[in-house]
């Protein structure tokens, strides 16, 4: 299994303030010959914001000199592993999860608003020291 991201914790955390209950930790996507493992499923009863979805969880941290870098990195992982749970369990819908800094000085950029568009990236901006989330971006 991978290794947890340096923010695994704190989005735990947080998805479990807000209501949601950890399913798996980490999440396996089996498909054929592939085997991979995302950060976390978690589920939530059925209320208005969130209509009962299950959701899959990708937590990156961006801590590299090169958030581009890491962006690209983080956006293959996210389309590669929607494309696997498409096909294994459709129900549920993949979020990449990221520190409210990155999505402040990163995501805002016009560039990446678009590119995060055209892949229909969803988005759950944490604050990483109150562990608490601040957005979902659908």
């Amino acid at each position: 299994m991978p290794a947890k991201d340096v923010y695994h914790d704190a989005v735990k955390n947080a998805l479990i303030k807000d209501g949601w209950t950890i399913t798996a930790d980490p999440y396996k996507i089996k498909y054929k010959d592939a085997e991979l493992f995302a950060d976390l499923a978690v589920e939530k009863p059925i209320v208005a914001e969130q209509n009962g979805r299950k959701i899959v969880v990708e937590i990156k941290s961006f801590l590299s000199p090169s958030p581009m870098r890491d962006f690209e990195l983080a956006l293959g992982q996210y389309i590669l592993y929607r494309n696997l749970i498409n096909l294994t369990e459709p129900e549920y819908q993949i979020y990449l999860a990221i520190k409210e800094s990155i999505y402040e000085n990163f995501f805002k950029r016009e560039s990446i608003q678009d590119i995060t568009n055209i892949n229909q990236l969803l988005l759950i901006v944490v604050d990483m020291e109150q562990e608490e989330i601040l957005q979902w971006i659908n």
